[in-house]
């Protein structure tokens, strides 16, 4: 696997987290892999191989692009063969008012958006081995976009509070950030996201402890739980679960398996 993220151009950066490359090989028939949640909504663009998702009735191909929403359990694509992908990775709260969509709650959500007229000239590019130029088509494609929709200072006063403390301010403290009351911040944030404050801001403390335990899957919970404004450990590990479905012990020991057996010819890249 290589995986590559680009800063976005200043205009964007109030809405876009950063754009994102990825390659993914399978050498042995169809193969799996896992997304965990954090506090991103992303907008997917794939090329190659299919990628599906798994439902009730069986794997379910997805178009390019989808997009996948904020996540609260982890979920797992399939995919055959060699796979691409162009990410496009949104704060939670600005993805909707970027692609003039409705807001929603689903993991994964098809997109009838014009935004879908992008792939046929993303997939020339990416064909032809130029990434720098796909992405430069996708980044003024949102710059466009950007340039004709109204700043809400309020809720990127209000990201910026959540993003500098880890998800663990709370909510009145986020809306003193964001120079509003509690209530018209949660009307105004559910209304661009779907979701509360404190919903997304548990998801950005859940991805810190998940950051920190892969970077160093020995390190002492207790003490992390209390530099990311937890009540204790069993706090933090109960939250652990809820979002990723197994313990900050398990995953753990599943991180430094994975650092043993891709030794050095696997690098991860961890989301800041």
């Amino acid at each position: 696997m290589r995986h590559h993220e680009f800063q976005p151009p200043e205009d964007l950066r109030d809405t876009i987290k950063c754009f994102w490359y990825n390659i993914r090989n399978s050498e042995e028939g169809q193969s799996s892999f896992e997304v965990v949640p954090d506090g991103y909504a992303e907008i997917i663009f794939y090329f190659g191989s299919s990628c599906c998702i798994s439902t009730d009735a069986g794997l379910q191909p997805l178009p390019s692009p989808f997009l996948m929403g904020l996540l609260n359990q982890p979920i797992n694509f399939y995919t055959t063969d060699r796979l691409e992908i162009i990410g496009i990775r949104c704060f939670p709260w600005t993805v909707f008012d970027l692609l003039g969509l409705p807001p929603a709650k689903d993991s994964v959500r098809i997109l009838e958006h014009p935004i879908a007229r992008l792939q046929s000239a993303l997939s020339k590019w990416v064909e032809a081995g130029k990434i720098d130029e796909a992405l430069a088509v996708v980044k003024q494609y949102f710059l466009d976009v950007r340039s004709r929709i109204a700043t809400k200072s309020m809720l990127f006063k209000a990201g910026v509070a959540m993003r500098a403390a880890n998800g663990s301010l709370p909510v009145g403290e986020i809306a003193a950030s964001a120079h509003a009351t509690v209530r018209t911040l949660e009307r105004i944030f559910k209304q661009s996201s779907g979701y509360t404050v404190k919903d997304v801001s548990g998801l950005m403390r859940f991805e810190q402890v998940r950051n920190h335990l892969w970077l160093d899957p020995a390190c002492n919970l207790a003490g992390l739980a209390h530099e990311l404004g937890y009540t204790d450990q069993s706090h933090l590990s109960r939250e652990f679960k809820r979002y990723s479905g197994t313990t900050p012990a398990a995953f753990a020991r599943k991180v430094k398996k994975e650092k043993r057996m891709a030794s050095h010819h696997f690098v991860a890249f961890v989301q800041d």
